[in-house]
């Protein structure tokens, strides 16, 4: 990539002596509500200015599309023609992640260049986008995508250090100033930076099919520049599948691809407030629409049996993965509405997925869960299933699997985020959901197939087994950063709860920072159509008020609203599933105090059923209260938060 990087260094630094010599030309875009504007810049390279009531927010670096043989669009640009236009329409998506319907308003400017390419901008009240439209003939190479942003030294900035391509995407978020980052250094998105006066500026992509997913670098100055990963040349591919994908070595240009097509969309989410950044669906909307007919597809909760490692209690067979464990989690499933059980890492052989273990009975299982109108869900290993891929999803087909859970791809490159479209072709065929582990963050590919429901690409639950990462702090970062990309298969619901001082790293039985509240609060907070519980079922069938509690919580929605929220801190929300009203609220370590309003309801009088932080939940964190109250439209109720603590209501 040396020669890619070395054209982008060499754009700027000449771009005063070019700019002498060609005619700025300057294009204003819009937002529907006229408080955003962009104004791009034309002359020997290509440039934009990002404002917000007049202020500016964030520059552009030069950026263009460098082909092999030395065509770089972008450079000595030659403007033929430009196009602007606005519109106004609503979207209905296939699987109501966050409302029904998606206002699609916004400002377009097309810029059409005489080298056989374009450039689209589009302006959301929410939002900036940009993309490269490229109309070349057969195919091309492309060396890079040069770009970047500057900033002020003072902003601050929450993202992720990565400093390698070969990534689970599983870093611990860092709160830093632009000035203190250390130059060289690498970051996978989403990036989220915040100006002085408290406005948020979201760094995330939309639409990457065939093509790797951008990275920032720290460069010179305040500038951060985009990077990424080189089309893979020699991948490992021995040794445990669990590192199979893992590339040794890269060419020196980042896709090959057709001549004639569009590239991802590179998108800063702009907010007024924190609140703002949870409500944001620009990544969906700039996806491809869906491409597979949806009428099949069912979110829903999930058991899984792999993380609490079938810790069940008080039966008469030995619990393992067998036919008698799986047949326990299917009961429980089937008495608490639980839509799928999730047959993790140890169902079949590692590296043949057509060996199942030895004691496990899958056709027995599988017309056990059909009785039980249970789904049934296979963890795979990405580098087995890409081996065995045809001849293992005929035979899952068979059997009446439901959907697969993929893990350790650990890579997005070309090849890679092409081969996650090839598995959600593969499984839309045989009418299967899925469910991306070890993996990036979400790039809008849902939109176009709503089977992938849910994936990973974040710090979750799973860490509190190895770590002390998975903090209340991170709970209420979450939503503001990854969640704003799509949708994250966190894991909510422990309720093996502790506080700070009493949290230990126990691998067979882990534990979870917060309390009972806070928990089953992030069933709402977190956004999920396929939400995961983690804990053995013995452990949710002690207290069934709160599983069923738990489990009531629908995993898709109608609309939603914040009411407060501050990014690391704490989030006051609430989330409507046709007349029913789910309310929650989380903190981090420092207690609080809300007031929550129920103005958002209409005429009439409701039960509200909630639980609260119990009054020693500061000491022992599993201490809750569960009460039931009427609540009107003019209903003021003050609740408190205990250190890591939530509160969750339903009203109805």
């Amino acid at each position: 990539m040396k020669k890619a990087f070395l054209f982008c260094a060499l754009m700027l630094a000449l771009a005063p002596a070019f700019s002498a010599t060609f005619k700025t030309r300057e294009y204003p875009i819009l937002s529907p509500d006229q408080k955003l504007k962009a104004i791009i810049r034309v002359d020997s390279l290509i440039h934009f200015e990002l404002y917000r009531n007049g202020v500016s927010l964030v520059s552009g670096e030069a950026f263009g599309v460098q082909l092999a043989g030395g065509f770089c669009a972008g450079k000595n640009p030659e403007i033929i023609k430009s196009l602007v236009s606005n519109v106004d329409k609503m979207v209905k998506p296939e699987i109501q992640e966050k409302s029904s319907l998606i206002s699609d308003k916004y400002q377009e400017l097309k810029l059409m260049f005489k080298s056989d390419y374009n450039l689209e901008f589009r302006m959301y009240n929410n939002g900036f986008a940009y993309r490269f439209v490229l109309n070349k003939p057969g195919n091309v190479v492309i060396e890079n995508e040069p770009g970047g942003y500057r900033f002020d030294s003072n902003d601050s900035v929450c993202l992720a250090l990565e400093n390698n391509f070969y990534s689970a995407y599983e870093t611990p978020y860092l709160y830093k100033t632009i000035g203190t980052l250390k130059s060289g250094d690498h970051y996978f998105l989403p990036v989220l930076v915040h100006k002085s006066d408290g406005t948020g500026l979201w760094f995330g992509e939309s639409n990457v099919r065939d093509y790797p997913g951008m990275w920032l670098e720290k460069s010179a100055g305040n500038t951060i520049k985009s990077i990424f990963p080189g089309y893979p040349l020699k991948m490992k591919g021995d040794g445990s599948p669990y590192g199979q994908t893992e590339v040794l070595e890269h060419a020196p240009y980042l896709a090959k691809t057709k001549g004639t097509r569009t590239l991802p969309w590179r998108i800063i989410g702009i907010s007024e407030k924190d609140g703002d950044l949870i409500t944001n669906q620009l990544v969906y909307l700039l996806a491809d629409p869906c491409v597979i007919d949806p009428s099949w597809i069912r979110p829903g909760w999930v058991i899984l049996d792999w993380w609490a490692r079938r810790n069940i209690f008080g039966v008469d067979f030995k619990a393992d993965i067998n036919t008698e464990t799986a047949k326990y989690f299917i009961d429980f499933c089937a008495k608490y509405g639980i839509t799928y059980f999730l047959f993790d890492d140890g169902w079949s052989d590692l590296g043949n997925i057509l060996k199942i273990r030895k004691g496990l009975d899958m056709e027995q299982v599988m017309a056990y869960a059909k009785q039980k109108n249970v789904k049934i869900l296979l963890w795979l290993a990405s580098s087995t299933l890409d081996r065995q891929m045809t001849e293992a999803l005929n035979l899952y087909e068979k059997w009446g699997v439901a959907g697969i859970k993929v893990d350790f791809m650990n890579r997005d490159d070309q090849l890679m985020m092409s081969w996650y479209e090839k598995v959600l072709q593969e499984t839309a065929r045989r009418h299967m959901v899925v469910n991306f582990h070890g993996t990036c963050k979400s790039t809008g590919l849902r939109r176009t197939y709503p089977n992938l429901l849910t994936q990973e690409g974040l710090i979750e639950f799973e860490f509190s087994g190895c770590s002390e990462w998975d903090t209340p702090d991170h709970h209420n970062t979450l939503p503001f950063l990854r969640n704003v990309a799509g949708p994250m298969d966190y894991i909510p619901g422990t309720f093996n709860n502790v506080v700070k001082k009493d949290f230990r790293v126990v691998g067979d039985y882990p534990m979870g920072m917060g309390t009972r509240a806070h928990f089953i609060a992030m069933a709402v907070t977190t956004m999920s159509p396929m939400q995961m519980i983690p804990d053995a079922p013995s452990d949710y069938e002690r207290e069934p008020e709160c599983t069923r509690f738990l489990l009531s919580i629908p995993t898709t929605w109608d609309e939603t609203r914040v009411f407060d929220a501050k990014m690391g801190d704490y989030i006051v929300m609430g989330r409507r599933s046709g007349k029913d009203w789910y309310v929650a609220a989380t903190t981090d370590w420092t207690p609080r105090d809300f007031t929550l309003d129920f103005s958002f309801l209409p005429e009439g009088t409701f039960t509200l059923q909630h639980i609260e932080d119990g009054v020693n939940a500061d000491i022992r964190a599993i201490d809750y209260k569960m009460k039931t109250v009427k609540v009107t439209s003019s209903t003021k109720l003050k609740i408190h938060l205990a250190p890591g603590g939530g509160w969750v209501g339903k009203v109805n």
